[in-house]
Formats: C-alpha cells, sequence, structure tokens
C-alpha cells in the first residue's frame, strides 16, 4: 500500500509515541495486537496522510482514535474533525472512543470495532478454525522436533 509522505520529524514522533501508552490505549492495543481481534491486522501510533493514527487496521482502512479529556475543548474538537476528514478523504473510517469509555467497556468497543470492520459471526467463526489449525500445526512441529 502506498503511503502518503511523511515529514522524518513526525516519523521520529511515532517511534516514540509507541514507547508511551496511556492506561487505555494499552488496554485497547492488548485487545487488537497480534490479530486477536477477529484476526483484524492493526498497527499502532501508525502514519497515514500526514498524521499518526492511535491504530490502523491498514487492509480494512480503519482508524481507531483514543481521546482523553483534552479532546473534548473546542480547539481540539475542530482539530479532530479537521484530521478526521482528512482521513476520510484518502479513504480512511474513523472511529474515535473517549479514554473512559475503553477503560469501563473494553468488550463494547471491541464489538464496535468489529461492527465497523464489517466482520459477521461466520468470520469469527472462520477465525477461531484458523487459529486453532495453526495451533494445531505448532503442537505437532513442537513435538516433531522433541522427538528428533
Amino acid at each position: 500500500m502506498p503511503h502518503t509522505p511523511l515529514p522524518p520529524n513526525n516519523r521520529t514522533r511515532a517511534k516514540s509515541m509507541r514507547r508511551v501508552m496511556t492506561d487505555a490505549e494499552l488496554k485497547l492495543w492488548n485487545e487488537l495486537r497480534a490479530h486477536r481481534l477477529m484476526g483484524l491486522g492493526f498497527r499502532r501510533q501508525f502514519p497515514v496522510a500526514g498524521y499518526i493514527v492511535d491504530f490502523a487496521c491498514p487492509a480494512m482502512r480503519l482508524a481507531v482514535e483514543v481521546d482523553g479529556t483534552q479532546h473534548a475543548e473546542a480547539e481540539a474538537a475542530s482539530a479532530d474533525q479537521t484530521r478526521s476528514k482528512r482521513l476520510a478523504d484518502d479513504g480512511w473510517t474513523v472511529l474515535r472512543f473517549w479514554n473512559a469509555d475503553i477503560l469501563a467497556d473494553i468488550d463494547g468497543v471491541c464489538r464496535h470495532i468489529v461492527t465497523v470492520a464489517g466482520l459477521t459471526a461466520e468470520d469469527a467463526a472462520r477465525q477461531a478454525a484458523a487459529l486453532a489449525a495453526r495451533d494445531l500445526m505448532t503442537d505437532h512441529h513442537a513435538a516433531t522436533r522433541s522427538e528428533a
């Protein structure tokens, strides 16, 4: 997927932001990382369209932003709206969640992400079967190595 050119200082900022996460970001990341949420592949602090989004699923063009109370202020809300419009213009769907909502109802947040991504119960069953098959293969390979 082609990337929108990003100033080097933004890329450096994204790397540093990956090292320090809020409690809400960490809680959500633990649900998203390693394809844990219905097989969706998320990246964190991902550069998109000249911005750095908290979490991005490039395959679905889905950006997830985690907002603290500072985003409720008029200036920040306006900047968020501009940013969301720019991302939408590039074909991204932007979801915004308040820190408090993530901390209080992570299951609801994850359900909303899955719904917006357009995944169904059939997708979940397929994903579970694929993960089970992968685990069986891993167990088989481990057992084969220990016998040798």
